[in-house]
């Protein structure tokens, strides 16, 4: 039946930008294509000819409001779900399901940083190398992509820095708020002929709404472009970050009732925290070849350096992982019968090595003896295909894409307790094809099929007790990658009235239909505070994405996104150990998967006002609202249904040659109780992390052009 409405929506869509052209005709109105493009596709598209749910965050969209964590900027894209672990860090991104799964970090979805990634080899990503004040704005392609990028069925978000302004300037951007929020940002960028130069630096403190959740941070980013000759260009990539971050720890349903914003005792006594430092350094050249630029030609590199010292309940682990990679790729466009053909073929190499030495936590101080130390190593080799023809020319495109990927984990035990060496070996092909079909130059229906892929990380990998050798080997032998079986069909327009009329100037809808079929779905479960994964026979997910938005009168944006799903485990028989270490099974077949809710709706209203020439800004109100949750595979505790809203007001003066902007806003201004995070299977119930309540904040921003 739900399936029946979809499509019913779907022609109701179609027949209405039918009936609006019929219209214009009469009316001698045109509304035409914006030009969007996306590179995150790993090469330049126009969103309109790509056959996916793909979403822009631009330059505009980001110059008003705060900017401390991840979640600021993507909280009203269509299909994205996002729950902030300890109010700004440790950002769990959903898309379709996959992610869901991290209790730390990004998986399942390729974070890139101008096209370079900064997911690990494994897949694992944490973002706390991106400056938000930097970016000119944000890709997101949704659905599974994996025909392209190693561990990506979810998707890929690319987060691009500013580096296209239309000259050097200065500028300084200072952000405060509840709960001792203090940024600063400071940034320059320079615009030659031959080249471009932007570098910023960024401070943050931040105090925390919980107990034992105060954070800092120092970030250091840079781009340099430079242009050789017409054809060809060199990209140096660079950024260093240094923070530390205190953890309140999840909750029992009692003490979230008691007090959902206290702290938890265990993580106070045992002084959870994370120390990191992460420098990384990338260069990019790509030229184009041929009489008329047919043929381009990208050679990337990259290397990283990680530090990092953690505190958990019973640990304190000091890892120092040295990541490298590169990859090729070369685009050929052509006419094959006339009609346009663009091949593209690649070469990935990703690569992370390093020691992982681990002491007992007593009372939040390491132990002089060491635990353990173990060198976890893995590679990855991949290589892509993809070819996109037109069928129809102006109407019809067909997608062909496939990937192989292969993964060697090694991990080797130093001081010889009694495991065993281990190493894995993965490897998969994942094909996928799609068609694109423009019904008008503005209005595409898409579908595409492909198989995904998504590998554990390393520390996925993990062995215990409750595996088939009993924990003896330094890799869980039975925890296996997920496959999946992906199939979406969706509608897209993106319009623009360029006769400038007073009704609805602007017009962008994405309705998307997913179904997924998973093997080996990757569950977490907690105990003792430490995470360990299994797999899942079989899930489905099932679900539809919804996004709208417009400009019904001159300076208005109204905009509406929902999701709805239905994701269920189909086959799934847990092994569970309780204290006495008794062995049970426990079927939870037909139960709902934890930690994603079956309605999301967000509701943005925008006004852009402008008081004379020199004198601009936006009055916004945004409110979101998210149903129940479960947090366990037994589907025994849910979380309450939550509604947020957040207004926002900003100014913008143009002062000669110096610019200023300033700008008020509130988080959740009704104060509401929620829970903003849920960890997933923690066998002491110990599952809640609670939202974010009343946050006040402003900001100043001040530059110069020059």
């Amino acid at each position: 039946m739900k399936t029946i409405i979809f499509f019913f929506c779907i022609f109701f869509l179609v027949s209405t930008g039918y009936a609006q052209e019929r219209e214009e005709e009469k009316d001698t109105l045109k509304y035409e294509i914006e030009e969007l493009t996306i590179t995150g596709t790993r090469t330049l598209k126009k969103i309109i000819d790509i056959p996916y749910s793909v979403f822009r965050v631009d330059k505009e969209e980001l110059i008003y409001g705060k900017k401390v964590s991840a979640k600021d900027l993507l909280a009203d894209v269509p299909g994205l779900f996002l729950q902030n672990r300890y109010g700004n860090s440790d950002l769990r991104i959903s898309l379709r399901g996959y992610g869901t799964r991290s209790n730390s970090g990004i998986r399942g979805i390729r974070i890139l940083q101008d096209n370079i990634p900064v997911s690990e080899a494994d897949g694992q990503t944490v973002v706390d190398e991106i400056d938000f004040n930097a970016l000119g704005g944000v890709e997101v392609v949704k659905g599974n992509i994996s025909s392209l990028y190693a561990n990506a069925p979810g998707g890929v978000i690319n987060f691009l820095t500013d580096l296209y302004y239309p000259q050097s300037f200065i500028k300084t951007s200072n952000q405060y708020g509840k709960f001792g929020l203090k940024q600063t940002d400071e940034r320059f960028g320079i615009k030659a002929d031959k080249y471009r130069f932007t570098m910023s630096y960024n401070y943050r403190n931040v105090d925390g709404y919980r107990p034992h959740s105060n954070e800092y941070s120092n970030l250091v980013n840079g781009v340099f472009e430079g242009y050789i000759g017409e054809k060809a260009t060199l990209t140096v990539l660079g950024n260093y970050v240094r923070s530390q971050l205190w953890m309140p720890g999840a909750l029992t349903e009692e003490e979230y009732d008691t007090d959902p914003l206290q702290a938890s005792k265990q993580a106070e006594s045992q002084d959870l925290k994370r120390f990191t430092k992460k420098g990384r350094l990338a260069v990019r050249f790509k030229t184009f070849l041929g009489k008329n630029e047919n043929n381009e030609f990208e050679a990337t590199g990259f290397g990283t350096v990680k530090n990092l010292e953690s505190n958990d309940y019973t640990s304190v682990t000091i890892l120092n992982r040295y990541s490298a990679g590169s990859f090729l790729r070369f685009r050929n466009k052509s006419k094959i019968l006339k009609r346009d053909n663009d091949f593209n073929i690649g070469f990935d190499y990703a690569f992370q090595s390093g020691p992982v030495t681990t002491y007992q936590n007593i009372g939040g101080h390491k132990d002089i003896t060491i635990d353990n130390e173990i060198e976890d190593n893995v590679g990855n080799y991949g290589i892509y295909f993809y070819n996109q023809y037109s069928i129809l020319k102006n109407k019809m495109d067909l997608y062909v894409s496939g990937r192989f990927d292969k993964f060697i984990y090694t991990r080797n035990e130093q001081l010889y307790n009694g495991y065993i060496d281990t190493e894995r070996v993965f490897q998969q092909f994942t094909p996928k094809v799609a068609l694109n079909y423009k019904l008008t130059p503005s209005i595409a229906l898409y579908t595409s099929y492909g198989l995904g892929y998504d590998i554990p990380s390393a520390d996925e990998l993990g062995n215990y007790s409750l595996t088939s050798n009993g924990g003896r080997t330094t890799l869980n032998p039975d925890l296996n990658p997920q496959k999946s079986n992906n199939f979406e069909f969706g509608i897209k327009g993106n319009l623009i009235n360029k006769k400038r009329t007073e009704w609805f100037r602007k017009i962008f809808f994405d309705a998307t239909f997913f179904n997924y079929v998973i093997r080996d779905e990757i569950v977490p479960f907690i105990v003792g505070g430490i995470s360990y994964y299994r797999n899942a026979a079989r899930t489905n997910r099932m679900g539809v994405e919804f996004g709208f938005k417009s400009e019904p009168f001159e300076g208005v944006e109204l905009t509406t996104n929902y999701i709805y799903t239905n994701f269920k485990y189909k086959q799934y028989d847990a092994l569970i150990s309780d204290l006495n270490g008794t062995i049970t099974h426990q079927d939870y077949s037909n139960n709902v998967m934890p930690s994603y809710p079956g309605h999301i709706l967000n509701f943005i209203l925008s006004y852009e006002y402008e008081l004379s020439e020199k004198i601009n800004g936006l009055l916004q109100f945004d409110c979101d609202y998210v149903t129940k949750m479960y947090a366990d595979d037994k589907n025994s505790v849910t979380t309450s249904p939550y509604f947020t809203s957040n207004p926002m007001a900003g100014i913008n003066i143009l002062l000669g040659k110096f610019n200023f902007l300033a700008f008020v806003g509130a988080n959740n201004i009704f104060d509401k109780r929620y829970v903003g995070f849920i960890d997933i299977n923690d066998y002491y119930g110990r599952f809640f992390e609670t939202g974010e309540p009343r946050n006040i904040y402003g900001g100043l921003n001040i530059s110069y052009k020059f």
